[in-house]
């Protein structure tokens, strides 16, 4: 079995939403009502509301359901800041290995104009010397 790799921001993420019981909670319901068995529970309890517990479901139906509308769009949102959150992060992270990227093949171009200048200099402007080198 392969595990999977994931971005150095990916596991910092994780390891913060770890770290505290209101964002596990958080991300439990949000990944809970963003699922499919969340509508089917809610066909069914609405169903069974309407047609078994009130013979006038609508007024308290309408308060459940814009109840739970406002708490679910909190969720939404905290979900939202999450997502925002670990992309500003992953940004960063890869703007700082972009930059010592960019330093180290810097240094290593800097590098090979120096060896190639000095490779020059030793055989197409004293040649003479560069032969003579190899024979002591």
């Amino acid at each position: 079995m392969k595990l999977a790799m994931h971005h150095p921001a990916v596991l910092a993420q994780q390891a913060q939403r770890a770290g505290s019981l209101q964002l596990k909670i958080a991300d439990g319901i949000t990944s809970y009502a963003g699922s499919m068995p969340f509508v089917y529970v809610h066909i069914v309890m609405f169903a069974v509301w309407m047609l078994f517990i009130e013979s006038d479901p609508w007024p308290m139906l309408t308060l459940i359901v814009s109840l739970e509308a406002i708490f679910l769009s909190t969720f939404v949102m905290i979900g939202q800041n999450r997502q925002a959150a670990f992309q500003q992060a992953k940004a960063d992270h890869d703007f700082n290995e972009q930059e010592l990227e960019l330093k180290t093949n810097t240094e290593l171009t800097r590098e090979i104009h120096r060896l190639t200048t000095e490779l020059h200099r030793r055989l197409i402007d004293d040649p003479g010397q560069a032969a003579g080198s190899g024979t002591t």
